[in-house]
């Protein structure tokens, strides 16, 4: 019980209920069952990019691109249901969700076969994206007038109360919750960045790892891009700018650790709706959005300070144990 109790999960799940008390008091409505489902829409692709995040950074990497391939990835959806304007729905989607694959299989090549560090291949991907936007549109947008109704209605349309934006996240945190637990990838996922060279004796190839968990972040952010521009209705060069560190803000807020192997699907999901939320309620109670970067720097100096604190208590433990077993 008490390991539950002091579990990341369980602070996050009070930190969120504190925050939305606090910003209860100061207008009620915000936690209104309706704005309160608002809130978990808009902070789907925070969700959704978090998950994918989380699977690259539990092998020691980390995706600084994921911004730029939802960028990338929405602009060629966008383009598309320009070209071809009766495209069904589906094949934007299948589109955009394989651009975006085949965008996070350039990030896993490089890693695994030139052995390139991670945060390097990924800051020179996340430009070479932002630049081909640029060259493919010459700057220019694709704006809401040259989309057709269903390629912006879609993400919109609500299925049991929920918008379909929402659906997806909820849908793929609850694909990956069982991947990560019940399948042989997902263990091999948390084996290769607890412990790489106990992993490769066993026979999981490190690098063929690494290259799945970035085309699964690649293919959900290629997934979230085409969602993105049609929520907005809107596609050009700096879609998403910046938007790469909330993700890792997310993930490590919600106690997936930057040095790998731990981490788990409800921590990313948590970390999400906490930033969530702190970016709906700061101006509900009038206080600067500009305020949301130090909140988020803030708790991830102390998430990670968290996560190095109880790394330093296992360690003490294993000691003990060891004195008193000689």
């Amino acid at each position: 019980m008490r390991r539950i109790v002091a579990s990341r999960e369980m602070l996050l799940l009070v930190a969120i209920a504190l925050l939305l008390g606090l910003v209860s008091t100061r207008f009620p409505g915000f936690v209104e069952p309706a704005n309160l489902v608002a809130v978990f829409n808009d902070t789907s692709p925070l969700i959704l990019l978090a998950i994918g995040q989380m699977v690259v950074i539990l092998t020691k990497c980390i995706d600084l691109s994921v911004a730029a391939n939802l960028a990338l990835s929405g602009m060629v959806a966008a383009m598309t249901n320009l070209a071809v304007p009766d495209a069904p729905i589906v094949a934007i989607l299948l589109v955009a969700t394989g651009f975006g694959t085949i965008l996070g299989m350039i990030n896993g090549v490089l890693v695994w076969k030139l052995d390139i560090p991670p945060i390097v291949v990924t800051l020179g991907t996340m430009t070479i994206f932002r630049g081909t936007i640029f060259l493919l549109t010459e700057g220019k947008w694709v704006n809401s007038h040259e989309m057709t109704h269903a390629f912006k209605a879609f993400p919109r349309t609500e299925l049991l109360g929920l918008p379909v934006l929402a659906w997806a996240a909820v849908a793929v945190v609850v694909l990956f919750s069982v991947i990560m637990t019940r399948t042989t990838l997902g263990r091999a996922f948390y084996a290769v960045g607890g412990n790489p060279n106990a992993a490769a004796y066993v026979g999981i190839d490190v690098g063929r790892t690494k290259f799945w968990a970035f085309t699964i972040s690649g293919g959900i952010a290629g997934l979230t891009g085409y969602l993105w521009v049609s929520r907005f209705a809107v596609a050009y060069v700096d879609i998403a700018g910046g938007f790469e560190l909330d993700v890792v803000a997310a993930c490590v807020i919600g106690g997936v650790s930057i040095m790998g192997g731990i981490g788990s699907v409800p921590g990313a999901l948590l970390g999400a709706l906490f930033l969530g939320v702190i970016k709906n309620a700061l101006p509900v109670v009038n206080i600067s959005p500009f305020w949301q970067l130090a909140i988020s720097g803030g708790a991830i100096i102390i998430a990670v300070a968290l996560n190095a604190q109880a790394n330093r208590e296992r360690g003490r433990i294993i000691l003990k144990r060891a004195e008193h077993a000689a």
